[in-house]
């Protein structure tokens, strides 16, 4: 079994074919968790979830590119449409994505804070872990690692994910510390710093979790393809490699630790 953690079969992308693409996961005992990144996607998620009776799930939530002030389709955080997906719901296991994005947005910072405390606040509200999107400034004077610890940290949130890491080791570690998992891609796959395959070298496989993305990142051997969930394989094969642990092992202890975090079933 494999769960990828962090898919995107709302996006437009698979808008043809996610059916297919969903039963091919199933036939192969892949689950997935489709995640929001502003109103209209969450609602696909939510939509999407609801045609299965296990195995898909959704996340909902406001990127934060998507913030006000952004210049990538900003739209309002209306807290209230999205306690009503959660309502309407029971497939609904996660806030986010949020989190701090200062690669694109580094001038609407304060917005962006300010909207990912509102998610932190309704993801207390319902008792429901966070999916966290974070992206340093192009100069890398802005960390936006540091600041989402110091957030959540302020806040006393422990519970949900830090998606798509490309941080330090210290980071790392400070966010499993704080009771947080740490998501990987499949950059992992052709990262050619070797500061991923340190990170999850370190890591304890308890603090694991393996996602595609999707339809982004591919990992390789598909890069340059668009991203799909049954690639999650090709990141819990290269970690069972860095960590020197049998693949099957990585495989159900990320399915495992997946399904404890989102409580899915």
């Amino acid at each position: 079994m494999l769960v990828d953690s962090h898919a995107h079969l709302n996006f437009e992308d698979f808008l043809s074919d996610w059916q297919k693409v969903i039963a091919d996961c199933q036939e192969n005992n892949i689950w997935m968790i489709n995640v929001g990144s502003q109103l209209a996607t969450s609602a696909k998620a939510v939509s999407i979830a609801q045609d299965y009776k296990r195995g898909v799930y959704a996340a909902i939530g406001l990127h934060p590119i998507h913030t006000l002030g952004s210049q990538f389709h900003p739209e309002e955080f209306r807290i209230d449409d999205y306690r009503q997906l959660i309502k309407q719901s029971k497939k609904v296991v996660a806030i986010g994505e949020t989190g701090l994005d200062f690669f694109h947005e580094p001038e609407n910072i304060k917005k962006q804070q300010e909207t990912f405390i509102e998610h932190i606040n309704l993801a207390k509200e319902f008792d429901l872990p966070l999916i966290l999107h974070s992206r340093n400034s192009k100069n890398g004077q802005l960390d936006a690692y540091d600041e989402i610890l110091k957030i959540i940290k302020k806040e006393n949130y422990k519970k949900g994910v830090i998606h798509c890491f490309s941080g330090t080791l210290t980071q790392a570690l400070a966010f499993v510390e704080q009771g947080l998992m740490v998501g990987f891609t499949g950059i992992i796959t052709f990262d050619k710093t070797g500061n991923l395959a340190e990170v999850a070298k370190r890591l304890p496989l308890s603090s694991i979790l393996i996602e595609t993305d999707c339809p982004y990142l591919a990992p390789e051997p598909h890069r340059g393809e668009r991203n799909e969930p049954a690639y999650v394989q090709f990141t819990a094969e290269k970690i069972a490699k860095i960590k020197e642990i049998d693949y099957n092992e990585i495989a159900e202890k990320t399915a495992q630790n997946a399904i404890n975090l989102f409580k899915l079933s």
